[in-house]
């Protein structure tokens, strides 16, 4: 309507000053670029698809299309059953849920998890990131806010839906703690925006929304975001354990064609620490490298691989010299050796193949699942990082910068049995605890373990020599061959004596 008559009154004015004969040309030409650079204004902010949050519609994408995370399913499917049965919901006098926030590392499958709520919920899906909403411009970034809530209720009567979840990915760009960008109020302004769309939610509504939001750093978002009324829940979205691990390979090997040695479990077990992306890298790689290979099926091999390379990169080119190459054999053959006589079995394989930024590397089968810790068991794996650099002492008589990241780990696994209240300083406050005190007790703990891995080894010389030499000769060494040599040379001095 205010279009309308304003354009109705230039018109106006135009004819007027035409017949008082004036010259209007002028004013056409600067009234036509004004008009430009509004819509030009106009459609970065609101009107394209570059400005707008985009729309996407989930087809047939469950919750049963994503593996593991069985609680942060179950506790997300909870809440979505308040926008199910809103009319119950109504009778009990239950405020209905405004948003949901999915936290945890990259990679778990919170996008999915919000793709597979829309579809659980039979809701429009509108995906947006939260770096769309910010620019230079004063306002536009509110503006987006209100036009992307406008849009869901618009595509929800268009479609005859009942609601629309509306997905804001890294939300903490967008919910930012306010006042963290000093001399730039856009950023606050937005995020008011927000708050103010979240309040005014209602289940009476024709459409019924939810916000669904997803960070890596909640410790970001701004308190008022956080609070009952606007996110009612938080969902926690973890690493996958080794079953869901399990579940994960097996969801992403249903188009592929496996070989019968393929075991997922063992690939599962091997696999500790990655995510439902990394998995997914694992099983694409696979398959890659059974094309490279031009093989009708992926074996078990290409998934070993597949494993170092999503773990440690891709194998390089370089070659080291002869006398290099058999420090990196020492190097290793250390850390294999003190791992199978701590652990036995623990050895998936040794190499001195370059990959990545390692020179060589030796990749242990991990444990189950662990989140508790003994000083024991910490103690064990400083012996396992120190084992390398220990061997070329043994052996070699000097150490190489080879061992700096094996040091470092060394450090942060000292440094955890410290604050852990597991050192002999007892329980401590790492904040208040001077600098000096803590390095010389990192030391102390690190010269013990040391001491511990020199007396392992040197008992084991004669099979550290024999493998060093293999693993140069072979460059590469299974577990089960590195097992099947120490059983020999234990039978053997086991004769001996």
């Amino acid at each position: 309507m205010i279009k309308e008559v304003c354009l109705g009154t230039s018109l106006a004015v135009l004819i007027f000053l035409t017949i008082a004969g004036v010259n209007v040309l002028p004013l056409l030409l600067l009234g036509g670029l004004g008009v430009f650079l509004f819509l030009m204004v106009e459609r970065k902010g609101l009107g394209s698809s570059s400005g707008n949050p985009g729309y996407v519609q989930p087809v047939g994408f469950t919750f049963d299309d994503i593996g593991g995370q069985a609680s942060a399913k179950q506790e997300l499917k909870e809440a979505l059953d308040f926008v199910l049965h809103a009319a119950e919901i109504v009778e009990m006098g239950i405020r209905p849920l405004k948003g949901i926030l999915l936290t945890g590392p990259p990679g778990t499958g919170k996008t999915l998890l919000a793709k597979a709520s829309a579809a659980y919920t039979n809701s429009v899906f509108l995906a947006a990131s939260g770096s769309e909403f910010i620019e230079v411009y004063a306002g536009v970034g509110a503006q987006r806010v209100r036009q992307l809530f406008k849009t869901a209720r618009d595509r929800a009567a268009k479609e005859k839906k009942g609601g629309a979840i509306i997905f804001i990915d890294e939300i903490e760009v967008l919910g930012n703690k306010r006042g963290t960008h000093t001399g730039h109020m856009e950023y606050d302004q937005t995020l008011n925006q927000l708050l103010v769309e979240m309040d005014g939610l209602r289940s009476e509504e024709r459409a019924r929304l939810l916000v669904i939001g997803a960070t890596n750093r909640e410790d970001m978002l701004d308190p008022a975001l956080l609070r009952p009324g606007r996110f009612d829940r938080i969902v926690s979205v973890d690493l996958p354990d080794k079953a869901a691990r399990y579940s994960i390979l097996k969801l992403h090997c249903r188009n592929k064609p496996l070989a019968e040695d393929v075991d997922l479990e063992q690939v599962a077990q091997e696999s500790f620490g990655f995510s439902g992306a990394h998995l997914e890298s694992v099983t694409n790689e696979a398959a890659i490298l059974a094309l490279r290979e031009s093989l009708p099926v992926i074996s078990g091999s290409h998934f070993k691989e597949a494993v170092d390379k999503v773990m440690m990169g891709e194998k390089l080119d370089r070659k080291p010299n002869r006398e290099e190459l058999y420090r990196i054999a020492v190097h290793e053959t250390g850390h294999a050796v003190v791992s199978e006589l701590l652990r036995p079995g623990s050895v998936s394989h040794l190499t001195v193949t370059n990959r990545g930024r390692a020179l060589g590397y030796m990749r242990q089968i991990p444990e189950d699942d662990l989140y508790l810790y003994t000083r024991d068991s910490l103690e064990r794996q400083i012996q396992m990082f120190l084992a390398g650099a220990v061997s070329e002492s043994i052996i070699l008589g000097t150490q190489s910068t080879g061992a700096t990241s094996d040091f470092n780990q060394s450090v942060q696994v000292a440094r955890q049995i410290i604050t852990a209240g597991l050192s002999p300083l007892g329980v401590v406050c790492e904040e208040i605890m001077s600098k000096d005190l803590l390095h010389q007790t990192i030391q102390e703990i690190i010269k013990q373990q040391e001491q511990e891995v020199t007396t392992l080894l040197n008992a084991h010389l004669d099979i550290l020599k024999e493998i060093s030499t293999l693993l140069m000769e072979e460059e590469y060494i299974s577990g089960t061959t590195l097992q099947e040599h120490m059983e020999q040379a234990k039978l053997q001095s086991q004769v001996l004596n």
